[in-house]
């Protein structure tokens, strides 16, 4: 896919997590993941976290501005190049951008951008497939998150605590297809486990609460007209 659009991937051999469980297990705080995502940590979970943040200092260690970083299960969309090219050319708007989601929740318009939307989102914005990072938020961010406490996405979905803007560029020019089957999770989250619901209701509190948290840094940084209908 990525040939045909005239690209050429540098392949980075993703970090197996149930490998490497000796020298990934003291980077990651179980308890607090625990609580913060409402079920216990899988191996797959912290390879996945490690591999991008990998990926990540790779990016740093080169000349480059910014990164598009896929995960293997991407599938690439027809316009993807048009939609590549038109949030390159919008780069002063974003620190990161994705071209895909697991969930995109309450979604606030910044820019209108030709036929695409680029939105900001007060909701959950999950699913880190498809997306672009630039050097000056991955050179901040990158000492910032260890130990893990979170999925990577929930962990990036915390713009407000980072501090940075992390935006999605719709309709999405790609989707992720694992076909069901998933070394992080299992073959149709068999390996998921969730404790009984009053278990977790430290997570929904904390969940509630970002939404009141990402609203909240949006409005300080005055990416909150729309919802007034003054975009």
């Amino acid at each position: 896919q990525i040939a045909a659009f005239g690209l050429v991937p540098k392949w980075f051999e993703a970090i197996d997590g149930a490998a490497q469980m000796a020298v990934l297990g003291p980077n990651v705080d179980a308890a607090a993941y625990a609580r913060n995502m409402g079920s216990p940590i899988l191996p797959g979970k912290m390879g996945v976290y490690a591999s991008h943040l990998a990926v990540w200092a790779e990016f740093l260690a080169s000349p480059h501005a910014a990164a598009l970083i896929f995960e293997d299960d991407t599938v690439l969309h027809v316009d993807f190049p048009e939609a590549l090219d038109t949030a390159l050319a919008a780069a002063e708007l974003w620190d990161v951008v994705r071209f895909n989601c697991v969930r995109a929740k309450m979604p606030v318009r910044q820019a209108s951008l030709g036929r695409y939307s680029l939105n900001a989102y007060v909701g959950p914005f999950t699913g880190n497939a498809a997306y672009l990072i630039r050097r000056p938020v991955a050179e901040r961010l990158l000492p910032r998150m260890w130990p893990q406490t979170r999925a990577l996405d929930h962990e990036l979905n915390r713009f407000f605590w980072h501090d940075y803007r992390q935006l999605g560029l719709e309709p999405w020019s790609s989707h992720p297809d694992d076909g069901g089957t998933s070394t992080i999770t299992g073959a149709k989250f068999a390996l998921v486990r969730k404790p009984v619901w009053w278990r977790r209701l430290p997570h929904y509190w904390l969940k509630a609460g970002n939404y009141l948290r990402r609203a909240a840094w949006l409005w300080r940084k005055g990416m909150l007209p729309t919802l007034a209908g003054k975009k």
